[in-house]
């Protein structure tokens, strides 16, 4: 089965007249199919720049980057358009909801662009079963200002799943949200990842990547970290545990 990512020896260089910043430096990097993983840094870390290329909005400038088998890091602008369309589903900070539109019909939108050429009733109801798995079926005729943030994050979700890609890649989804929905965005992110769906998250949040699987950590444009979460968190214990022995003595 092939990766969902394969990066090999990825490179990102801007330039601005005679000056040169290299965004990301030679990152190799595997994401299997089912994966959940966050991608974290600093500002001007290299993640944003990483996010970018893996959703074939940039083009890397070295190295060879293949999505799902397809060595996208040649092609052309129409060419990743229809990668994007067909491989990707986008979940962002800001939900991006048509305000005059129903939830049902903002989860269709992406569907209008696609090759299968759907019927009206497909559209529907492919519509209606991507809703039902964010748990907002029930709220499918509803405007975006009927629903509350964490809501109109779901459609979002929902939207981004219609044309069941193979990767869901979300960009600080929980950014615009309070702790009580983060943590309700978050659980579906979970639930969905059980059902085999594999997704790349950037977040500058611990507690948020904490949800994931495995965390990347950026730095000055390269990858610096990859750790499983269980390990990270077993380790910031140990490292806590000896604060407070080394408190306690000090005290003592």
């Amino acid at each position: 089965m092939n990766a969902v990512i394969e990066f090999d020896q990825i490179e990102k260089t801007y330039r601005s007249g005679d000056v040169e910043v290299r965004a990301v430096r030679g990152v190799s990097l595997r994401v299997e199919p089912g994966e959940f993983v966050a991608i974290m840094g600093a500002s001007g870390s290299g993640k944003s720049t990483m996010m970018n290329i893996i959703g074939c909005l940039d083009r890397p400038t070295g190295g060879r980057y293949l999505l799902d088998g397809i060595d996208v890091s040649r092609l052309n602008r129409d060419e990743l358009a229809d990668i994007r369309n067909r491989k990707i589903g986008f979940v962002f900070q800001g939900f991006n909801l048509l305000s005059r539109t129903s939830a049902l019909e903002n989860v269709e939108l992406p569907m209008l662009y696609s090759h299968r050429h759907l019927t009206a009733r497909e559209l529907r109801e492919r519509a209606m079963k991507a809703l039902e798995v964010v748990g907002l079926a029930q709220r499918a005729g509803h405007f975006p200002n009927q629903l509350s943030g964490g809501q109109q994050q779901r459609v979002a979700i929902a939207r981004a799943l219609c044309n069941e890609p193979a990767l869901l890649l979300a960009d600080e989804p929980t950014g615009n949200l309070d702790s009580r929905m983060s943590i309700e965005i978050m659980d579906v992110f979970q639930k969905l990842n059980d059902r085999g769906i594999t997704i790349v998250m950037v977040t500058h949040e611990l507690d948020i990547a904490s949800y994931t699987k495995r965390n990347l950590v950026m730095r000055d444009g390269e990858l610096v970290g990859d750790t499983a979460v269980a390990d990270r968190l077993i380790a910031q214990k140990k490292m806590r545990e000896l604060d407070a022995a080394h408190q306690a003595v000090q005290l003592s």
